[in-house]
C-alpha cells in the first residue's frame, strides 16, 4: 500500500511539510509506502473549463504536476493534501491544483482513503479545511478523523515542533488513514467490494 501526500505550500520543508511528515513516519511504521510531493514555488496553472480532461482524463496542460499527480494516484491507496492558510483559506497554489485534478480525474481518488491537513500562524484553520474537505467528500473519498481538527500551528516549523497537540492529531489521523486502508484492502481480498454508485444525475437549478 502506498500513501501520496501533497503539500500545497510555496515553502519547501516548512510548517505543513512538518505536519506532513509526522503523518509520512506513521505510514512508514505500519508498513505503508509513503511520497511527499513539494508543489514549491513552480507555477500551476487555473481550470480554464475547455472539457479536453472529459474525454482525456488528463488535463490539457502538461507541463506542471496534475498530471504527474493524476499518474501516481492511479496506484496509490490514500491521499493528504496539506496546504498552509492564507487569508481563512488554502493556498491558491492547492486550489487550481485539485480543481483540475478532482475536475479530470476524480476516478482514481473514488473510494479511495483521504484527508486535508492545514498550517497556520493563528487563525482560518477549520474553513480551509473545509474548502478541502469538499473535494474529497464529492469524490467518495473516505476521510477519517483524529483526535482533533486536523491542523498545526506555527509560523515556521521549528515553532510547529512546539504544537504538541497538533503534532499528535497528525500521528492519530496516519493511524486512522492506516487501519482504514488495511480494512479496505481485507475486504478486496476476501470478495467484499466497494458498492457500485448510481449513476451522476446532474440537476441544474437555473431553467
Amino acid at each position: 500500500m502506498k500513501v501520496l501526500l501533497v503539500n500545497g505550500s510555496t515553502k519547501i520543508h516548512g510548517c505543513t511539510y512538518r505536519a506532513l511528515s509526522e503523518m509520512a513516519k506513521i505510514f512508514n511504521e505500519q508498513g505503508i509506502e509513503t511520497e511527499i510531493i513539494e508543489m514549491g514555488a513552480s507555477a500551476i496553472y487555473d481550470c480554464m473549463g475547455c472539457g479536453y480532461c472529459q474525454k482525456n482524463h488528463k488535463c490539457v496542460f502538461n507541463d506542471d504536476l496534475v498530471n504527474v499527480i493524476i499518474e501516481k494516484a492511479k496506484t496509490c491507496d490514500g491521499f493528504v493534501f496539506g496546504s498552509p492558510v492564507f487569508y481563512a483559506h488554502p493556498s491558491g497554489q492547492i486550489l487550481s491544483l485539485l480543481d483540475r485534478l478532482f475536475y479530470s480525474a476524480s476516478s482514481v481518488f473514488y473510494q479511495k482513503v483521504g484527508c486535508a491537513i492545514v498550517s497556520a500562524r493563528r487563525a482560518g484553520t477549520t474553513a480551509s479545511l473545509d474548502v478541502l474537505n469538499k473535494y474529497l467528500l464529492d469524490a467518495a473519498m473516505i476521510v477519517p478523523g483524529s483526535s482533533y481538527w486536523n491542523m498545526v500551528h506555527g509560523r515556521k516549523s521549528e515553532e510547529v515542533e512546539e504544537d504538541k497537540e497538533g503534532l499528535q492529531t497528525m500521528r492519530n489521523l496516519a493511524l486512522n488513514m492506516a487501519w482504514i486502508m488495511k480494512c479496505i484492502d481485507f475486504c478486496k481480498q476476501n470478495g467484499i467490494l466497494p458498492p457500485k454508485l448510481e449513476e451522476k444525475v446532474w440537476t441544474n437549478f437555473v431553467r
